[in-house]
């Protein structure tokens, strides 16, 4: 009889601990009265150090290599198995990839329980998929090919490059129902909500009703959870969801997919902060599965998928992109400038507002798109030129509307006496236009036409075909029907003048998602990009050629050894604690250090830098690190980020 388990078996449990020290398996004795229902993948209480803690049974075994003698699982909290092998393989290799805790990982996987949903009657598997005709992926080169290769159960993996214009959900819908009706599921990866209520509506069309599921925060933890157990039932083979979605336990995975892997919203902002695109291609390696990745524009790290033939291009045909492309017109360069000398002084130089006038005529809605949020969200004196800032606070000051008196972006208070602390000026003037102060001066320009604003807390999905303004900040465009008239790209400073390293590769998806709204130039469309023509992403845009700019910025971080060509770690925290950490890391050979710089008064970051083939070994040295430093309970943490999506 085995003197640490008293005969019984033992239950290997991941302790849900935010602690690194405490990231592994821990043996606890199953009571005989449990033995017939725990089983692996089903969640526990166990006690822990004092405390009640919850986790999730990894393995059953008959033996521990423990010497004393072990704890009982305290209650079983569910028998429902909610993680699977292939999700709690995929999870320990995020987590080893971000240097995380497999428990915060396995809390981003599995959705909080809901008692009444599991005792729910279980949900009818979903009807058998027809495939559908899909004759619109033949506009690509290798389309055809690509959900043929899907049909016959194969595993393509492909970077696909939407045409302007495309109805990219529908386009998904096909991929999905191809890959269904061979029997394989689908996990589908959406940046937001609007994104996702497009999809489902295309999935519902193109597959029929309630043969698929969506998995988001807006679902709310019920829905949610009932979304959840039908597809770890296997009800469901479908799924299209946010982020978290890309943990979807589905049966069988045929193909994984991703919409605009450059939308910051893939990343994750809780521990260990995985991008949602790195959980899906490690999930296709290890299952050998089908990858689609889509978007009207490509980033570096889709060029170097490319570049080493892990994927291949499905894009379409020149004179196939000239057909469905807008015409794009930049203002800015000396062409410009020749034949209208204020166009460099002016915000909405000539050319805007005659695109503008011919889309209204033609009784055709136009987009704006405005950078900043607000009606002029930074004010500086009219004087000197100083930024307005709060007596109060020293925040800086605002305008929210014409009539109201300069308030702080910081505290909220008001100043109606502004007085300059520099000059002693009173008067304000407009350091940077917003959405809304673009909205109210657009709608005095065209009397009668109506104006709609998209951004900030009020997000259209869609707005009716006919004539009227559409200001909207990036990311927030509506669609319409039959395509924008003209689509106006305003200030392109303060997208491009960003400190970021993917500042322009950021640029360029931003102008391209709203352009890819207009018409196409056969039918009138317009783009006018009120930018230096010269400049690379301007280029780019006016040639719609996002495979060119992703190369050429690839080639760039290859020389300057940034990511993706390298990998990199940020650490934030005080100095000390910075300190501490390293010298309990074995960091790679050739590791290095970049920093530290202040990010406030107590706490610095500092960028580790590592080629990529010691990527693994650098996060392992990181986790490795923290979890001493966790031992020691020490008082002041280290965020630890293994290649953020923000390099400042």
């Amino acid at each position: 009889m085995d003197e640490a388990t008293g005969g019984t078996r033992v239950a290997r449990v991941c302790v849900d601990s935010p602690l690194p020290h405490l990231d592994r398996l821990f043996d606890y004795r199953v009571p005989p009265e449990l033995a017939e229902q725990i089983r692996p993948g089903c969640r526990v209480k166990v006690r822990f150090a004092g405390q009640a803690l919850s986790g999730f049974v990894i393995e059953l075994a008959d033996g521990t290599d423990f010497g004393g003698r072990l704890a009982d699982v305290a209650k079983l909290v569910s028998p429902e198995r909610v993680l699977t092998p292939e999700i709690l393989r995929l999870a320990r290799a995020v987590a080893d990839r971000f240097a995380g805790n497999l428990s915060d990982v396995l809390r981003l996987a599995v959705p909080p329980r809901q008692a009444r949903v599991e005792a729910e009657p279980p949900r009818e598997p979903a009807e058998a998929v027809t495939a559908p005709e899909a004759e619109a992926w033949r506009a690509y080169e290798h389309g055809g090919a690509f959900l043929q290769s899907l049909a016959t159960g194969h595993h393509p993996r492909a970077v696909w490059g939407a045409l302007p214009g495309e109805d990219w959900p529908r386009r998904f819908a096909e991929a999905a129902a191809t890959t269904a009706a061979a029997g394989k599921g689908v996990v589908l990866v959406v940046p937001d909500q609007r994104d996702l209520d497009r999809l489902d509506r295309a999935l519902t069309e193109v597959l029929g009703p309630d043969r698929h599921v969506t998995l988001s925060a807006a679902l709310g933890p019920a829905k949610r959870y009932r979304a959840f157990l039908a597809v770890s039932r296997g009800a469901v083979r479908v799924v299209a969801g946010t982020r978290a979605a890309a943990f979807a336990p589905v049966r069988d995975l045929g193909l994984v997919a991703m919409w605009d892997a450059g939308d910051d919203s893939h990343a994750e902002p809780r521990a260990p902060y995985p991008h949602a695109r790195t959980v899906l291609l490690t999930r296709a390696q290890n299952t050998d599965t089908a990858v689609l990745l889509g978007g009207f524009t490509r980033t570096t790290e889709d060029q170097l998928l490319l570049d080493t033939e892990w994927a291949r291009p499905l894009t379409a045909p020149r004179e196939t992109l000239r057909e469905r492309a807008p015409h794009i017109v930049p203002v800015g360069d000396d062409a410009q400038l020749a034949h209208d000398p204020q166009a460099a002084a002016a915000r909405l130089p000539s050319t805007t507002w005659n695109a503008a006038r011919d889309a209204l005529a033609a009784d055709r809605p136009v987009l704006i798109q405005s950078p900043r949020r607000g009606y002029i969200p930074i004010v500086s004196c009219q004087e000197c030129r100083s930024r307005a800032r709060c007596p109060h606070c020293q925040g800086p000051l605002a305008l929210h509307s014409a009539s109201a008196p300069p308030q702080c972006r910081w505290c909220g208070k008001q100043s109606p006496d502004f007085r300059c602390p520099t000059c002693g000026g009173t008067r304000l003037r407009a350091a940077v236009i917003g959405a809304a102060r673009t909205a109210d001066e657009l709608g005095r320009a065209f009397p009668g036409v109506p104006v709609r604003t998209s951004g900030g807390d009020r997000v259209l999905d869609s707005v009716p075909g006919g004539a009227a303004l559409v200001v909207a900040t990036p990311g927030a465009e509506p669609v319409v029907e039959g395509g924008y008239g003209a689509v106006l790209l305003l200030d392109a400073w303060a997208l491009l003048t960003r400190a970021d390293l993917r500042a322009g590769e950021e640029t360029l998806r931003r102008w391209m998602t709203a352009a890819a709204l207009a018409r196409p130039a056969r039918d009138g469309g317009q783009v006018v990009v009120v930018a230096d023509g010269g400049l690379a992403v301007v280029q780019a845009l006016l040639r719609w050629d996002p495979a060119w700019f992703a190369a050429r910025e690839l080639a760039e971080r290859a020389s300057l050894r940034f990511p993706p060509i390298a990998r990199m770690a940020s650490l934030t925290g005080p100095p000390q604690a910075l300190e501490d950490l390293l010298r309990h890391a074995s960091l790679p050979p050739g590791t290095e250090e970049l920093g530290p710089v202040p990010v406030d008064d107590r706490t610095e970051r500092l960028l580790l830098r590592t080629p990529r083939t010691h990527g693994a070994e650098l996060a392992a040295a990181l986790h490795g690190a923290s979890g001493v430093r966790s031992t020691k309970k020490t008082a002041d943490p280290v965020r630890v980020q293994v290649d953020p999506s923000e390099l400042l």
